[in-house]
C-alpha cells in the first residue's frame, strides 16, 4: 500500500534491477499484490486502488524496463487464487502460525485474536504467487526468507503428493550487501515501515528528504563535537554504509578517502552529528535525483503506465493458466481434458460393470 521506500529499494528492488540487466533470465515478473493488500484492508479498497498507480511509478522509477519485464496486478491473474485454494490443503494451521514473518506482522497490526482468515494464509498466497511462474529466483528482503522456505514446503509437498515434478523450488536473493538486509527506519527502529512514520520515500522531494536526514537517530551520547561517538546502531552510519562509495568522498567530503576514515575519525570524537548528515543527504540526492526524474516522466503518462500493466497482467495470465493446467493435471482433476478417463468410463458401463 503506498508509496516504496528506501527499504525496498535497498533490500529487493536494485537487485531486481540487476538480474534483469545481466540478461541471464528469459522471463521476468513483477507483481502488484493488491489482493494481498487487501487482506487487512478489505473496509477501505480505494486506499488500495490509489496505491497501484503510486507502486507502478515507483517499479518504473527504479529502472524496471516493461520492455525486459512483465509487471502485472495480482487480482487480474485469478489463476493465482486458485492455485492458493489448492495448496491449502498442503498447509496446516499450526505451521503458519509458526511462521516469524506472520507473526510479527500480525503484532505489529495488532490483530490479537482478530486476524483475518485471508492475512493468516498468505503464506500460501504468496506460494501461488511465486510457483505459478515457476521462478526460480525471488529478489527479497531478510524478513521475507520465512516466507521463501515455506513455499519450498508447499512445492516439496506438492511435488511428493500427486508424484508429479510439477513446481520449481525457488531462491531467496539477498542483496551482497549485509547491512541492506534490513535497514532501519530513521528513527533508528529495526524495520522501515509506513505505519511508524520513519520512512524516506523514493518520491520524497530533496527538501523532505534533507529534513528527514538531520532528524536522523544517532549516538544520543555523542552530545558534543568533541564526544567520542559510537558508529554501531547509528543510523546516519547505517545508511552511509547501504549507499556511500569511495567516489562521494572525493566529491563531497575529500577530507577523507573512505567511510572507515570518517568512522575512526567519529569514534574518536572531534566530529559533529551535522557534518555526516550532510554527507549523506549529498550521497542519498545522487540515489535519488534520477529516480525522481523518471518518475515524473511516467506521472505524464499515465495511460501508458495502465497500459504496461494490462499487458503484464495479461501475459503473466497466460503463464499462470500453463502452470494452473499442470498442476489439476497432477491432481488427476482435469475431468474434461482428460481423454483416458473418459474413455475407460465409457468402456467400463459398456460392459455392463
Amino acid at each position: 500500500t503506498g508509496k516504496l521506500h528506501l527499504g525496498h529499494f535497498v533490500g529487493s528492488l536494485r537487485e531486481r534491477v540487476r538480474i534483469q540487466e545481466s540478461g541471464s533470465y528469459d522471463e521476468m515478473y513483477i507483481m502488484i499484490a493488491d489482493a494481498q493488500a487487501l487482506t487487512d484492508n478489505a473496509d477501505n479498497p480505494e486506499k488500495i486502488r490509489e496505491s497501484i498507480i503510486e507502486v507502478a511509478l515507483d517499479y518504473l522509477s527504479v529502472g524496471l524496463d516493461p520492455n525486459k519485464i512483465s509487471m502485472f496486478i495480482q487480482s487480474q491473474v485469478s489463476e493465482l487464487t486458485e492455485l492458493t485454494f489448492f495448496y491449502m490443503n498442503l498447509v496446516t494451521l499450526a505451521r503458519l502460525e509458526r511462521n516469524p514473518t506472520v507473526k510479527s506482522e500480525i503484532k505489529l497490526r495488532e490483530f490479537n485474536n482478530s486476524i483475518p482468515v485471508g492475512f493468516m494464509t498468505y503464506p500460501i498466497s504468496q506460494a501461488a504467487d511465486i510457483t505459478a511462474f515457476k521462478a526460480n529466483l525471488v529478489p527479497v528482503g531478510v524478513d521475507q526468507l520465512p516466507m521463501i522456505e515455506q513455499t519450498r514446503e508447499i512445492v516439496r509437498s506438492f511435488n511428493n503428493t500427486y508424484k508429479k515434478e510439477v513446481l520449481v523450488e525457488p531462491e531467496a536473493v539477498l542483496p551482497n550487501n549485509e547491512v541492506c538486509l534490513r535497514l532501519p527506519g530513521t528513527d533508528g527502529k529495526a524495520k522501515m515501515s509506513k505505519s511508524l512514520g520513519n520512512c524516506i520515500y523514493l518520491s520524497d522531494p530533496s527538501e523532505e528528504v534533507r529534513k528527514k536526514v538531520m532528524s536522523m537517530y544517532t549516538d544520543p551520547n555523542h552530545i558534543r563535537v568533541e564526544d567520542p561517538g559510537k558508529v554501531e546502531d547509528n543510523t546516519v552510519f547505517t545508511y552511509l554504509d547501504a549507499f556511500c562509495t569511495d567516489e562521494h568522498f572525493a566529491k563531497y567530503l575529500p577530507e577523507y578517502k573512505n567511510l572507515d576514515e570518517l568512522k575512526a575519525h567519529y569514534q574518536k570524537g572531534g566530529l559533529g552529528d551535522v557534518k555526516i548528515k550532510k554527507f549523506l543527504f549529498n550521497v542519498l540526492e545522487e540515489v535519488l535525483t534520477p529516480i525522481r526524474e523518471k518518475r515524473k516522466i511516467y506521472e505524464n503518462k499515465i495511460e501508458e503506465v495502465y497500459n504496461i500493466l494490462e499487458r503484464g497482467s495479461n501475459k503473466a495470465r497466460e503463464k499462470a493458466q500453463e502452470t494452473l493446467r499442470e498442476v489439476k493435471e497432477a491432481m488427476k482433476i482435469n475431468y474434461f481434458e482428460d481423454k483416458e478417463l473418459i474413455k475407460s468410463h465409457i468402456e467400463k458401463y459398456d460392459k455392463g460393470e
